[in-house]
Parts: C-alpha cells; structure tokens; sequence
C-alpha cells in the first residue's frame, strides 16, 4: 500500500492556503470514520481508490480543491455527495448511450454538466473530466490526469487544465478516454 502522508500533508497545507481556517470559521468537514467509507463502498458497490479513501477518512470529507471544491463522500455538510451523485448518474443513465461508466466516481463539479471523476477501477486512480455539451456521448469522456495523485499535485501547484483554461492556453493535448463505452456497457 501507497504511503501519502506527503501528498496529503501537501493538500493540507493548499487547502489551508486557499481558506485559511481562522477561529470564527467552520474549517473542512471532518474526515470519515472509516465506517464511513466502508458504508459508502457498499452502497456503490467497489472499493474507493486508496488515495481517494486516505483524502475522505484521513483528511476531509470534502470541501476543499479547484474551483468548485470536492464533493462529500456521503454524509457531508453539503447537499452535494458522491456517492449519491454516483448512483444517480448510474440509474438515470442506464442503457442509455449516455450510460455511466461502472467504477467511476465524480468527486467534483466544473458546473455547466461537466464532473471530475476518479476511475476507481485503475491502480491509479485515473481522474477523468466528464464534458457532456458539445453533446456526443462518445467525445464526452477525456482524461483529465493518469493519476489522482498526479490531479492532487495539479492542484497544489496551479498546473491544472482549469488554471490553463483561465489563462486562455489551448487544451487540445487532453486525450479522450478510449474505456468509456465498454465500462459503460458494465
């Protein structure tokens, strides 16, 4: 198993960077217990990425990140939760050529449809960018970062696509997700 007391420790000090936690302020939510997370991996039927389950039952249960911030695993101080968004995509979208890919978490929202999402199904932990508008299902999944690892060191150094698109740099060299219809298909 992956040690990522750094990374995490890196996170932290980001997420403090972003909203400092001052004594009238409410800080992050409270990390799981990890009765938490086995509950949640129930419910969504796989285990979460390690890096994914050390953030949620280690650090926060969200509400921290890029722009919009990371969604609750369940059970979290915002209307908005993973888990819940997950099994809605799942059952909404069933048998649909907008299927959702089985294992594929959203951990963020970019607004506008579009979701940050962790392949919990790659050693990884592939965080993929769901952008539905142009309105082809089968141009609607890219990777965003082979790595949630490498995606969490995007946002603690502003390398992100998000910074660049803010900047009005070309992001052309995102590559779509070649797994996206067979995992939907699961």
């Amino acid at each position: 198993m992956t040690d990522y007391t750094r990374l995490l420790a890196r996170i932290a000090a980001r997420a403090e960077a972003d909203e400092p936690m001052t004594p009238h302020s409410d800080g992050l939510p409270d990390a799981l217990p990890q009765s938490g997370i086995s509950t949640a991996e129930e419910r969504l039927g796989f285990t979460l990425h390690p890096l994914l389950a050390a953030i949620y039952g280690g650090f926060a249960n969200g509400g921290f990140g890029p722009d919009y911030q990371l969604f609750s695993l369940t059970d979290g101080p915002t209307s908005e939760q993973a888990v819940d968004h997950y099994l809605e995509a799942r059952a909404t979208h069933a048998g649909t050529e907008w299927a959702w890919p089985e294992g594929v978490l959203p951990i963020l929202t970019w607004g506008c449809g579009m979701y940050a999402c962790v392949d919990c199904r790659s050693d990884q932990g592939t965080v993929l960018l769901f952008e539905p508008n142009p309105g082809d299902p089968d141009a609607a999944w890219w990777i965003d970062s082979p790595s949630l690892a490498a995606w969490f060191e995007h946002y603690v150094q502003d390398t992100g696509w998000w910074i660049k698109a803010e900047n009005g740099e070309d992001l052309d060299d995102i590559p779509l997700w070649p797994d996206a219809r067979s995992r939907a298909a699961n």
